[in-house]
């Protein structure tokens, strides 16, 4: 054991002989490796922080949350033009599926509407998220209130002009006032401010708390009625626990094509979304991401390879003289073969760790820059490390055998 860690450090030392007597030889070698391992992190920790950022956007969601309305979330075998016919749902149809769904938690109805301005007084905030939704979302939704409260099912029902606003938008029109009681115009009405959100930070899909809004939603069904094209209607189901989700959209499903007298023979008019669907879908994305960068990122590590195969036999025909009198003094040839692999591994593990610190010092300026966290994991880190010498063991295996089965007399006569 004492052997190998005296072999190990000597190839330690020829390592940085090689870096320090050939310097820009050894880095232009080692620029393969370099760069083949930044690209690989770099994608999987931007993949990765991606991953990461989407999930803890969904965590206060349940995954079992269904969206029922006539768009899918994903691909569908219906053609565009029959998905264009779907009619959209309605509230009455809530309230029908609210009251007869079995092992149902909570349901709530909302419209995906565009974003508008807001005013207080001489303040105004633009591109505003609004979010009208029935007073049952916040038990879909976990919501964190800095001050204030939700609406109330009083409230919701008669479509009181009441709203709740996210961090961003309460700083933007009352700074450090307090915005609970104030009146502000949004669609060109007054509401008065009942509670205002905790800071969540930036969302993955642009639609951050911070920057949104709650109103219930028969407010903009009387303004505007239910029929209005620049409103979308869905209906968000919670289900209960546990329960068998097969069955309970096949229970959904019956009970809407039953109250909209659709026929056996027809096809489902809308879209059962499920909230886990959605999380395999952007898993596919992240998976198919990472498969594209081991990809690129593989011809990098190739012509990383070969540059390390090229120093070290290099290294063999310079150090010829030194090999044939190690073995003339007793050295084995696995002493030999596993000296000169150390040594390729040593140099590719630094070329390595050169390509993590240029995505550590990426990660830090980006995270700083950028109102997003880029995290390089351990894992990451380790795979680097670990690729990194690979890449040096079987680069340096036909080098570090060639100067293995060196005969003693020949390579110092050669060295002469």
């Amino acid at each position: 054991m004492l052997v190998y860690l005296r072999l190990l450090k000597e190839s330690f030392g020829f390592a940085m002989n090689a870096l320090r007597n050939n310097k820009l030889r050894t880095l232009l070698s080692l620029l393969g490796v370099t760069i083949g391992i930044f690209s690989i992190i770099a994608v999987l920790a931007a993949v990765d922080s991606l991953d990461r950022k989407i999930k803890k956007d969904l965590s206060s969601l349940d995954k079992n949350t269904i969206y029922l309305m006539r768009f899918s979330f994903g691909p569908s075998e219906i053609p565009q033009w029959k998905r264009e016919q779907f009619p959209d749902v309605k509230y009455d149809e809530y309230e029908y599926l609210k009251s007869s769904v079995n092992d149902l938690d909570q349901m709530a109805f909302q419209f995906f509407v565009n974003r508008e301005s807001m005013k207080f007084e001489s303040e105004s905030v633009s591109d505003v998220n609004i979010v009208p939704v029935s007073h049952e979302f916040i038990e879909i939704q976990g919501l964190e209130f800095e001050k204030g409260r939700f609406y109330n099912e009083s409230e919701s029902n008669s479509g009181a002009a009441v709203i709740v606003l996210g961090y961003e938008i309460a700083k933007g029109l009352f700074g450090e006032s307090e915005p609970i009681g104030k009146n502000i115009r949004l669609y060109g009405q007054r509401f008065t401010v009942i509670g205002m959100l905790k800071k969540q930070g930036a969302g993955m899909f642009g639609d951050s708390n911070d920057t949104s809004v709650f109103l219930p939603v028969n407010f903009l069904r009387r303004l505007y009625g239910d029929n209005n094209d620049a409103m979308t209607p869905v209906i968000l189901i919670k289900p209960q626990k546990g329960i068998d989700m097969d069955a309970f959209k096949a229970e959904i499903a019956q009970k809407l094509r039953n109250y909209r007298g659709m026929k056996t023979d027809e096809i489902d008019n809308f879209f059962i979304n499920v909230l886990s669907g959605f999380t395999d879908l952007i898993d596919g994305i992240v998976g198919q991401m990472n498969l594209v960068g081991w990809v690129i990122s593989g011809f990098s590590l190739l012509v990383g390879g070969f540059g390390i195969a090229n120093i070290m036999f290099v290294s063999v025909k310079e150090r010829t003289n030194l090999i044939g009198i190690q073995k003339s003094l007793g050295a084995k040839n696995r002493f030999i073969l596993f000296q000169f692999l150390f040594e390729a591994i040593i140099l590719s593990v630094i070329g390595g760790i050169i390509g993590l610190f240029l995505v550590w010092i990426i990660s830090v300026v980006l995270t700083k820059v950028l109102d997003f966290e880029f995290v390089l994991g351990m894992g990451n880190i380790l795979l680097g490390t670990g690729l990194a010498a690979i890449i040096g063991l079987i680069s340096g295996i036909l080098p570090a055998i060639t100067a293995s089965k060196l005969d003693p007399v020949e390579a110092i006569r050669t060295g002469m």
